[in-house]
């Protein structure tokens, strides 16, 4: 009897495993963490090209700066940033992306965008920037925006968190408070890069 009861909790045991194992189908289904493989990527930029993460295993280091809406303001704030502010960052053996899951012809108005009027009627405010001389990065299957575990589901748009990614391909980082400072957003992206020991070029 002890004997079958063993083999019947076994049995369930195996059959619940690949449950188990997949991923939830919630906001929180992958959860990465410092020294993970990032997981790669194809999506098109808002320069025409598109970009695989993978090809720049070995070369470079990366950043990848999610952002959950073109056109809006913290966004606009923190492209400013990038773009005024990006000799900072060039300083250093890095290519660096902004990403959302708007489709791409959102992004590439964004990047071109040289004034974004925020608010309306009297709240109205005009913020004036420059074109972005870096790609920004569409993913309108939101499947990428899944697999770095930034997509709010509800809402439908990702999270404001930013990866660095290492020559190896690994997480070094992962800052999850850009959204308290969006108008240094270069400043601190340069100096994450320096405290990480990214090399110079």
């Amino acid at each position: 009897m002890r004997v079958m009861a063993m083999a019947a909790l076994m049995a369930a045991s195996a059959a619940a495993m690949p449950a188990a194992q997949a991923p939830a189908g919630g906001a929180n289904a992958v959860e990465l963490k410092v020294g993970d493989n990032a997981p790669d990527f194809t999506l098109q930029g808002s320069d025409g090209k598109t970009y695989k993460l993978s090809s720049f295993k070995g070369k470079q280091a990366v950043v990848l700066a999610w952002f959950p809406k073109a056109l809006t303001s913290g966004c606009t704030l923190e492209c400013k940033s990038l773009a005024e502010h990006g000799d900072m960052i060039r300083a250093y053996n890095v290519t660096y992306f902004m990403a959302s899951v708007d489709p791409l012809e959102k992004n590439v108005e964004f990047a071109k965008a040289t004034s974004v009027t925020l608010g309306q009627g009297a709240n109205a405010r005009v913020v004036e920037k420059k074109e972005a001389d870096f790609p920004i990065l569409s993913d309108p299957t939101k499947e990428t925006a899944k697999a770095y575990g930034v997509l709010n589901e509800q809402a439908g748009f990702s999270n404001r968190w930013t990866f660095y990614i290492g020559k190896d391909g690994k997480i070094q980082a992962i800052d999850k408070d850009v959204s308290k400072r969006v108008a240094t957003s270069a400043e601190d992206m340069a100096a994450k890069l320096g405290e990480l020991g990214v090399a110079k070029k």
